[in-house]
């Protein structure tokens, strides 16, 4: 063979490798889709972040009447794109649920949560087409509005096989049109595309890496920026109210038919779809703006639980407030948090012999309530009222300091509201400290006077 014919089959032999490479180290990891769109940015430098959405619509397939109606035609891919690049980014942005009950199109982020691709590009383009700040066509249509009048309405949340290299996302019950991540995906959506639509960010990798990957300081969510993941529900929850939503909703099936070639909707089918999304809409209200964001177990690495579990006959008349005292330091990261919680269930069953993690639910200050026992079994948290009421703790020693705000207005004011209208709490039900019903320092001194303004907080009756 010449000189000519290895230099040439040499080069071929590196294209071929760097592609099977990069394929092979891409995961589903956020981190990891925000380098291939580094990578689409680099093979094209001319490009604008408008250029670069049109053309990842076009490698996800995302080019249907619905999308096209708002964002016009995607770009085809780029020629220029290696096969592994085009074939990561192809399964990285088609979402779809399947027979095995596995959700594909989805990332999960570096704070614990997982993401559809598909409505969060899209609300992100319809915000750069936008004319005017702050007016955006078809924003909540493209981002959840089209989904919120399937049935069943909600779908459940799921587990990676792997956090460090996340490849495959199992759901954790019965499929739907309308996923956790499918809704986190749709709320970053609209809260990135009301953003762009008044401040226009050089590089969508710029945008996506500002908002998903920014680490937090000592002092927590109290005081990091305004818009980041960790803060998805509350910005959502001031973009837009339910009625709203509720017409997009209707808004987004009239038009379907449109584009279908289909009459519109009678005024008698009008008014049962509009009763039906109604009535899912406080269904999803209650879900994903009224309670908080909690991380499932099996996201954080729990060991199974040991024996039969004991279930817990609900409405509950109590719940106890605890401090971890150790681990005694604030976890401010997805990973310190699902460590502390590993080793507490390992202190939990190996050391003091139980069968999970004490626990109902623990609160971080990454901004998320870690499941323990969760609603339904009874836990391991008040020795003598484990059957009457959840037991939530803080990680970390408050003696002598408070928890962050934004973690206590989780437990206070969301995680409350959640059980209450959850048919798991009674309405009047009792707030008490872990010290008040058990000899103990729990829940430190600091965060027990802090406990005792918060609505619901109650003296021990005699004779209790």
């Amino acid at each position: 063979m010449d000189k000519g014919c290895w230099r040439a089959a040499l080069v071929l032999f590196v294209v071929l490798l760097s592609s099977t490479y990069a394929e092979a180290t891409s995961s589903m990891h956020m981190d990891d889709f925000i380098e291939a769109v580094r990578r689409v940015e680099d093979g094209d430098p001319g490009s604008g972040p408008m250029s670069v959405l049109r053309m990842l619509r076009g490698a996800g397939g995302l080019d249907d009447a619905f999308v096209r109606h708002f964002l016009g035609n995607a770009d085809p891919a780029s020629g220029e794109w290696d096969a592994g690049l085009s074939r990561y980014l192809g399964k990285a942005l088609r979402h779809r649920v399947t027979e095995h009950a596995t959700e594909e199109g989805v990332v999960l982020t570096p704070d614990g949560t997982t993401v559809a691709l598909a409505p969060l590009l899209l609300g992100i383009e319809a915000g750069f087409l936008a004319k005017k700040a702050g007016r955006v066509r078809g924003l909540h249509q493209l981002t959840l509005a089209k989904d919120l009048d399937a049935s069943p309405l909600l779908g459940p949340d799921g587990c990676w096989d792997s956090v460090a290299s996340p490849q495959v996302f199992t759901l954790l019950g019965a499929p739907s049109a309308l996923t956790a991540a499918r809704v986190n995906g749709g709320m970053d959506g609209a809260v990135l595309g009301l953003q762009v639509s008044a401040e226009r960010p050089p590089a969508l990798s710029g945008l996506l890496t500002e908002y998903y990957c920014r680490r937090l300081d000592s002092g927590g969510l109290d005081a990091a920026p305004r818009l980041i993941a960790r803060r998805r529900r509350e910005n959502f929850r001031g973009l837009v109210a339910p009625p709203v939503l509720v017409r997009e909703v209707l808004k987004a099936a009239e038009l379907r038919r449109s584009l279908g070639g289909r009459a519109k909707m009678e005024v008698r089918e009008k008014k049962q779809l509009a009763a039906l999304v109604k009535n899912g809409m406080k269904e999803f209200v209650q879900k994903y703006i009224d309670c908080p964001p909690i991380i499932p177990r099996c996201m954080w690495g729990a060991e199974p639980y040991r024996g039969a579990p004991t279930n817990l006959s609900l409405p509950l008349s109590f719940m106890y407030i605890h401090h971890t005292h150790s681990p005694n330091q604030p976890c401010l990261t997805f990973q310190q948090c699902a460590a502390d919680m590993r080793s507490m269930q390992r202190f939990h069953q190996e050391d003091r012999g139980w069968d999970d993690i004490g626990y109902s639910f623990v609160a971080g200050s990454d901004g998320y309530i870690y499941e323990g026992r969760g609603w339904l079994r009874q836990g391991a948290h008040t020795l003598g009222h484990n059957s009457v009421g959840y037991g939530v703790s803080f990680i970390g020693d408050y003696a002598t300091r408070l928890p962050s705000q934004h973690s206590m207005g989780l437990v206070r004011d969301q995680l409350v509201a959640c059980a209450v209208d959850g048919g798991r709490l009674v309405a009047d039900f009792v707030l008490q400290g872990h010290r008040q019903v058990v000899a103990t320092s729990c829940p430190g001194e600091a965060l027990y006077d802090e406990i005792r303004g918060w609505e619901h907080f109650g003296e021990v009756k005699k004779g209790e």
